[in-house]
Order: C-alpha cells, then structure tokens, then sequence
C-alpha cells in the first residue's frame, strides 16, 4: 500500500503552540500527571468565567440558532458591533462591511486566502502571533517578518518595515495589544504605520482582540478611527475581553477606502458563502456583550485579578538572575528574555520540553513567535496569584541549575 501524505501547502505552516511540546504535555497528562498550561490564553482553565449575563442570554436564545444565517452574521450582532465602531472612532462603517466567524482565526484565514496571490508578500511583526504567519503560507503568500524593538517597548521598527515593503508587498499586520509581548502602540506610531500603507498603497490588517485588557491607564487607539484614505481590515472578538474563547465568535470590519476594494470584498462575500454561516449560538452573545456591563475593566484595574496576576508574574521573573522583561501594558502575556551570556540556549524547544519533564510546567518557546534568537519564552499570567508565585519560583530554580 502506498503512503498518504499531506499537501506541500503544509510544508512550512507551523503552530508550535500547539506543537510538539504541547503533545507531550497531553502524553503526561494521560499519565496522570498535573500540567500548568501556561502556553495559550484560555481564560476559561482558570475560573475567568463568561459573564454570566452573556451566558443566560444565549441560553434563552438558543432555540432560535437552530437554522443557517445570513453568511455574514446576524443582523442584531453585525448593528452591535457598528455600533462598536462608532464608538471607537472608526467612521463609515454599515453593516455589510462587517464578517462574523467562527473566532478571528478563521476570519484571519479567510481574508489571506481571498487577497494573496503567489508568492504576494504581507509584513507581520517579529515575534508575532503565528497564526499569521501561518495563513499568509497556507494562502500562498509570503511572511515578511518586521523589527519589534524590545528596547524600545516592542514598538515596530519604522525603518526596518520601510526596508522591507517591495513590489510584492500588499498588506502590513499590526497586532495591537500585542501578543506575546503586551505592547500597546502609540498614536504617534500607528500614524507612522499608515502613512506607509498610504505611500506603497498596502493594506493595513490590524488584529485588535485584546483592546480592552489594559494596564495602567493605557488608552488604546483603533488603527482604523486615523484615516479614512487607506484600506484596513479591523479583527475582533469575545475570546479575550469576555473569556469566551470557546464560543469562537470573531468579527472583521472593513473599513477605509472601500470603493477600491470592490473586488476583494466579493472574494471575501464568496468565502463567506461558502461556509454558509458562522455558529449562530455564539454570534447570539456578541449584542449582550458589547452593550452590557465591561467586567474586563474590574479585572484590569489595580486590585483587579488580571492586574495583580501580571505585577506577581512580571516582578518574579525579573527577580530571577539573567532574566529581564518587559512590563506590558496590555492582553495576558509576558515575553521575557534570558540573557545569552548566564544561558547560551541552542534549542529553545527543548528548553521548554525539559522544563515541562522537570516541572511539569508547559510554556511556549520564543522562537515559535517568530523571533530570530532562542532567548525568550512566552508566559501566560491567567492563573490565580498564588499558583503563579509558586510556578515562577519553580521556572526560576529550574533556570538557576539549566545547562543545555
């Protein structure tokens, strides 16, 4: 009999966040070991609830949801979300201009496969959340990864993307909070990044889902409420600011200037039918959520759960000797660095893999994000104050005796 294989598309689309690492922790888990995930931001494994209105609303809708929808989404959900718009600042938008999914992966997905053509170039940020590296491969494209500057915030390298845009270029990602690194960006910079996509005549894409899971007093800026002469793709959802990523409910506003992306717009209308419709009981959620009590901001705020869980997680790996990180101001990540002279590590995944065997600790490995060196690691900072003193104290005697 002869071997099955799976297509080439496949041959360079990688989510180790879900990867080899992640497998093994399953494998110890079936074992009966305790694994701390502290790989994805699921807040749901540690008791950050849907809010409880959100959940009766759709309960009691539920008989409703039991037949196909219009492909773009319910009607009452695509007004909240206008409505949404309005209120971020992001102007001209009606509803046919906005796409509910099946979570913004899918969302994601489809615009790559609708714009790109072979070997079309999109700029996504380095490190940068792989699913968009990801799609731009599937879809035939070519990621061009751009400069975060960790001395500088993790701010995007203007001039490293200016480098960069070629004849092929047709879009410019932005991950705005940012995940792994929990950079929020300025104005200023978002700015910077527009007249670029005004100049090369680039889409901008802009994945916003953790826009209200925010520190400190940092504002947010939608990048698509600063010009109305450039094409943006806005993505959006209820995974993260109301811990509802099992409902995969996700939306993509289209936003700018749309008169010249008729064309492309039908492409994403024919994917959108093709699918038929996204989970209607979720897209039930969306008007509940969007016009009810913001709970996020309780989590956020000093006292807060999210803002104290980030303060322990974030003061205890800079107490570990050879790590240093980055306050974020933003989403549930920390992306800390080991200092290459206290750990040359080769192999960062088996850094991760031994840590798990050690500790039964389960983290992402920087270079899964797309980052060039093998020095940094991406935390989650969802479980509860004391579980997290705890693992940070463990991952920092592991550190102290590593040797790779």
């Amino acid at each position: 009999m002869q071997n099955y294989y799976k297509s080439a598309k496949l041959d360079n689309v990688c989510y180790e966040i879900r990867g080899v690492v992640m497998r093994e922790a399953r494998r110890l888990e079936e074992e009966g070991n305790r694994v701390l995930k502290l790989n994805i931001g699921n807040p749901a494994a540690f008791e950050l609830d849907v809010p409880e209105e959100i959940q009766q609303d759709v309960i009691y809708n539920m008989q409703q949801a039991q037949g196909y929808v219009e492909s773009k989404g319910l009607f009452s959900a695509r007004k909240a979300v206008m409505h949404y718009c309005q209120q971020r600042g992001i102007d001209k938008v009606d509803i046919d201009n906005i796409f509910l999914g099946n979570g913004v992966s899918e969302l994601i997905v489809m615009s790559m496969q609708a714009m790109l053509n072979t070997g079309d170039e999109v700029l996504i940020p380095a490190p940068d959340y792989p699913l968009w590296t990801a799609a731009v491969t599937l879809s035939s494209g070519k990621p061009v990864h751009y400069h975060c500057d960790e001395e500088q915030n993790w701010f995007p390298d203007i001039d490293d993307i200016r480098k960069k845009i070629t004849n092929r270029t047709r879009a410019i990602v932005l991950i705005n909070p940012n995940n792994p690194t929990g950079a929020v960006y300025s104005q200023e910079l978002l700015e910077q990044v527009i007249e670029l996509a005004r100049k090369h005549n680039l889409i901008v894409l802009s994945d916003e889902i953790y826009d209200k899971i925010l520190y400190d007093g940092t504002q947010h800026v939608s990048t698509a409420s600063l010009a109305d002469d450039v094409l943006f793709f806005t993505y959006n959802g209820l995974s993260k600011n109301y811990r509802a990523a099992g409902y995969r409910s996700g939306w993509m506003i289209i936003s700018g200037a749309k008169h010249l992306a008729k064309d492309l717009i039908e492409g994403i209308d024919m994917l959108s039918n093709m699918r038929l419709c996204a989970n209607v009981p979720a897209q039930l959620a969306i008007q509940t959520a969007l016009g009810g009590y913001q709970s996020i901001n309780d989590l956020v705020a000093p006292g807060g759960r999210l803002y104290e869980q980030r303060e322990t997680a974030w003061r205890m790996l800079n107490d570990i000797p050879g790590v240093s990180c980055v306050k974020p101001q933003g989403a549930l990540y920390l992306f800390p660095k080991l200092d290459p002279k206290k750990f040359p590590i080769v192999n960062d995944e088996k850094l991760v893999l031994d840590l798990l065997l050690q500790e039964k600790i389960l983290l992402v490995q920087g270079s899964a994000f797309n980052v060039a060196d093998k020095q940094h690691l991406r935390v989650v900072f969802l479980p509860r104050k004391d579980t997290l003193e705890d693992a940070m104290g463990r991952l920092g005697n592991f550190l102290t005796n590593y040797r790779q």
